[in-house]
């Protein structure tokens, strides 16, 4: 674990943290904070349906992105970053998600752009766009294979370590029985393919974040008179204005965006490969629909969140020497714990087991989304030899019982390699292929200012390598 921690430290370098900030603000600015000025074509693309019968819908392939978006990192992750960071961590998980979505909507584009048409449906991702926008085969190798061991085995660990934790603490059900059932539940939903991962997500999803809100709403509106308080508290330690916390900004803003983009994924190029899934008529339709997933993971479910947990004070937070600046809960690790503690301060029957049952769902369908992107790796790889299927199914099956009864500090720090090394890749490449996006966003703007619903028609531009875009 030692070793794992310094690996784990020197890929979060800061490094990673200004590639995360500076990609958001450049996008931002060359597109005119396309983020904001198109958010009334996000909501309008959402429902858009589709006739395609080889692509997943728009809105099942944001809830696919989302399922994989919503889940440990809005309920745990929330927690160990004010835990590590300060309340102020949360200010700089919502500056990431404003200029993380911009890089959200780039990376989807181009998965769009740069998709393959599959035996029943399409398939697409980072390593697509890498081989066939960069021409860079050792590139997109790369990525699969750190897609793969991340997503197949590093990541679902976290969440399956949670859904334990949760209903350990709420339902005192033993760890290993929590592991065998999570494992034949998965198992019995992703052999059926990414079809059926559809469908359960698109009924599960909006179910699950309304229901999650709506408990955080009561929250919310019973100590409406603490809200500006709050947000001030927010504000100000994570911008060195606050007394009391102004000796661990630094933290704050580290570990706001390293949960943050764990939260949202933005830039980490997970969610492109669901993107790429959608049947849409232009690539920045579901490019737009992806970014506005990430306002729904941080800007309303992470604060969420966060509110519950600084509402009701519990929490801990951790000071630069490994002791406490904050301990209102002795004896209590950091993670879902204070959101069950936060909840049940106010609904005390039910608390506990409340976001024991929330937290199963948003992870059960992350874990669902990590393996979709873990087979579209595999295919891009391997094709058609189905072994390697199986194979990562096993790694995935495996992950999920290991992590559920391992230490929770030992699957986070194996995630955040995972998502680490994923961004590292993904974040140079989408800025590699800025000009691409650019040919996109023009003729996209240029479309809508004459009142067309835009179709994208590559024979005026020739791009190479796109051909689902090449005919009608």
């Amino acid at each position: 674990m030692n070793f794992i921690e310094k690996v784990n430290d020197y890929i979060w370098s800061n490094y990673l943290i200004i590639l995360c900030i500076s990609s958001g603000i450049y996008y931002s600015v060359k597109y005119n904070f396309l983020q904001i000025t198109l958010i009334k074509d996000m909501l309008k693309l959402l429902f858009q349906k589709s006739n395609s019968t080889q692509g997943i819908s728009s809105f099942q392939a944001f809830t696919l992105a989302i399922s994989g978006r919503i889940g440990t990192g809005n309920i745990a992750g929330v927690a160990t970053a004010i835990a590590m960071g300060g309340p102020g961590a949360l200010f700089w998980m919502w500056i990431i998600a404003f200029l993380g979505s911009a890089s959200a909507i780039i990376e989807a584009s181009l998965a769009q752009l740069y998709k393959e048409k599959s035996s029943v449906y399409f398939i697409g991702g980072p390593a697509f766009y890498i081989k066939k926008g960069l021409n860079s085969k050792i590139g997109a190798i790369t990525f699969s294979v750190v897609t793969i061991i991340s997503t197949g085995f590093l990541l679902p660990s976290v969440q399956s370590n949670s859904i334990s934790l949760a209903n350990t603490e709420a339902f005192q059900f033993p760890k290993e029985l929590v592991g065998i059932i999570l494992v034949v539940l998965v198992a019995s939903i992703v052999i059926g393919g990414v079809k059926r991962i559809g469908r359960l997500t698109e009924l599960i999803v909006p179910f699950m974040a309304l229901g999650y809100i709506m408990m955080a709403l009561i929250i919310i509106i019973l100590n409406i008179n603490k809200l500006p308080d709050i947000f001030v508290l927010i504000v100000s330690s994570g911008t060195s204005l606050h007394s009391f916390y102004g000796g661990i900004v630094g933290s704050a803003i580290a570990w706001g965006i390293k949960r943050g983009i764990y939260s949202n994924e933005s830039g980490q190029g997970t969610a492109p490969h669901a993107a790429a899934a959608a049947a849409v008529t232009h690539p920045i339709k579901q490019g737009l629909v992806q970014g506005f997933s990430v306002y729904i993971d941080t800007l309303f479910v992470c604060t969420a969140t966060g509110l519950m947990i600084l509402f009701t004070n519990q929490f801990n937070v951790m000071d630069t020497e490994g002791g406490f600046l904050i301990n209102n809960l002795k004896d209590v690790q950091m993670g879902p714990a204070y959101t069950q503690y936060a909840i049940a301060k106010h609904f005390p029957s039910i608390g506990k087991e409340f976001v024991a049952i929330s937290l199963t769902f948003f992870a059960f369908t992350t874990i669902l989304a990590y393996y979709y992107i873990a087979e579209t790796n595999v295919k891009f790889l391997f094709k058609k030899r189905k072994w390697t299927l199986y194979l990562v199914q096993l790694l995935l099956f495996t992950s999920v019982y290991l992590g559920a009864i391992t230490t929770a500090k030992n699957a986070w720090t194996l995630g955040d390699i995972g998502v680490g090394l994923m961004a590292w890749i993904n974040l140079i490449s989408i800025f590699l292929l800025r000009n691409v996006f650019s040919i996109l966003y023009k003729d996209y703007r240029n479309q809508k200012n004459i009142g067309k619903d835009p179709v994208f028609d590559n024979s005026k531009y020739k791009i190479e390598n796109v051909d689902c875009w090449n005919s009608k």
